[in-house]
């Protein structure tokens, strides 16, 4: 009962307040493409802040420019994701969760080697996890616009855990 009140009243007001169906939220994101697109949106957050303790805290030259990557490439990935959760009318939190913000601050206070020792293997792990996220968002999502955001970003985070596992491995 209540669901069909508010679909009369939304029907109803929608027209007057000029919103047209080709500005209206697409109707096709399920729970989990919403939480992909927070989950996304946070990891970014978190690879940029990260990318530049790199570029101010590593050892080693390949950590500080692997940090400018990280940041230069989930500043433009987060463009992305930012801009298909305002489609749907995602609100993104503005910092990563508490686990990511301990794990930074972790990060934080090392430099130098010690730095690059702890960061270089938690991005391998970062960005492994990270495909297999892409890869059920692109399979299992309900909206094509953000299965499509996984496939178009599953490249580039492959790029980087190649990155990371070249600098690993001492490549």
């Amino acid at each position: 009962m209540l669901r069909s009140l508010i679909v009369t009243v939304a029907t109803v007001i929608a027209p007057l307040s000029g919103v047209t169906a080709a500005h209206a939220a697409p109707p096709d994101a399920s729970d989990q493409d919403k939480a992909f697109l927070v989950s996304a949106h946070q990891d970014n957050l978190t690879e940029i802040e990260g990318g530049h303790t790199a570029e101010k805290q590593a050892g080693s030259q390949a950590v500080k420019d692997a940090g400018s990557r990280l940041v230069k490439d989930h500043t433009a990935l987060d463009e992305q994701v930012t801009k298909v959760a305002a489609e749907y009318g995602v609100d993104l939190p503005g910092e990563p969760t508490e686990k990511q913000q301990a794990e930074l601050r972790k990060f934080a206070a090392k430099s130098g080697a010690a730095f690059d020792r702890a960061w270089v293997p938690a991005q391998v792990e970062d960005h492994r996890m990270t495909l297999v996220a892409l890869d059920k968002e692109a399979s299992t999502g309900s909206s094509e616009k953000v299965r499509q955001l996984a496939r178009d970003t599953k490249p580039v985070v492959q790029e980087h855990l190649d990155l990371m596992e070249s600098i690993q491995s001492g490549g």
